[in-house]
This record gives structure tokens, sequence and C-alpha cells, in this order.
């Protein structure tokens, strides 16, 4: 399966008091606001941080659904959260917390599979960070 996804950017103003929005094709995003704000302090907005561990998140629930899939398992639910932590102008650490309703798995096997989905999870791969993973069955 090969594809391409395309999002666009454009920022007015300096860093510290400009402005940007942010668009993606499939209008998720159409010229959502961001700024030095909703990056760094409790603006109104988003920020790359922010999105970095929505795509994560969502990146590494999928894949540990086929991964479960491959071991003949239909989760109920997956929970993820991602907390992306920057420090000292770079995003030092990703961590994911899980918590999966999946019957009829053992905890150590469901474990297994989750940390070979984070290993696995293309938006792991794209990270140069260290990535944790909090993974338990509901």
């Amino acid at each position: 399966m090969n594809f391409t996804r395309n999002a666009k950017a454009q920022w007015k103003g300096s860093g510290k008091e400009g402005h940007g929005t942010l668009t993606t094709d499939s209008t998720v995003l159409e010229n959502t606001q961001y700024s030095f704000n909703t990056r760094f302090e409790d603006g109104k907005g988003t920020n790359p941080e922010e999105l970095i561990g929505a795509a994560h998140a969502g990146c590494f629930a999928m894949q540990l659904s086929f991964l479960l899939g491959e071991a003949d398992y239909t989760p109920n639910t997956l929970d993820v959260s991602a907390k992306v932590s920057f420090k000292d102008g770079e995003i030092v650490k990703v961590t994911l917390d899980l918590k999966g309703d999946v019957p009829e798995i053992e905890a150590s096997e469901f474990i297994e599979i989750a940390t070979k989905a984070k290993d696995i999870c293309p938006i792991s791969k794209l990270l140069d960070t260290e990535i944790e993973l909090n993974a338990s069955l509901a």
C-alpha cells in the first residue's frame, strides 16, 4: 500500500507575537490556529507536539489492533493516550498509556503484542526519541 497525505502551514509575523494556521487535505484541520501561546502556554488552538501525540496514539492503536487480529483476538476497545515531553527545544520522550479491553487474552501476551506494535508503528519509527509504553488490561 502506497499513498501520500498532505498538510499545509501558514505563519504570519514573528515567532513570539505571530500566529499561523494548519490545514489538511481531509479538512479535519482547516485553518486551525496555532501560535506561541498554543505551543508554549495555554492559548486556544493546537500545536505541533499535540498533533504528534494524536498521530502517535492513533497509529499505535491501529497497529495494535492489526497485530491482535493476527493472533486471533478482537479488541473491544483500545484506549491510548500519548504524552509528548518537550525540553530545551526538542521532543525528549513520548509516553504511550494503553488500557485495553481484549476478551480472552492473558496480560503477558497483551503486553508482548503491544510492545511489538509500539516498535513497528510507522509514527514510532519516525520519531527519534525515547518511547515508553505503559500497558494494562481493563
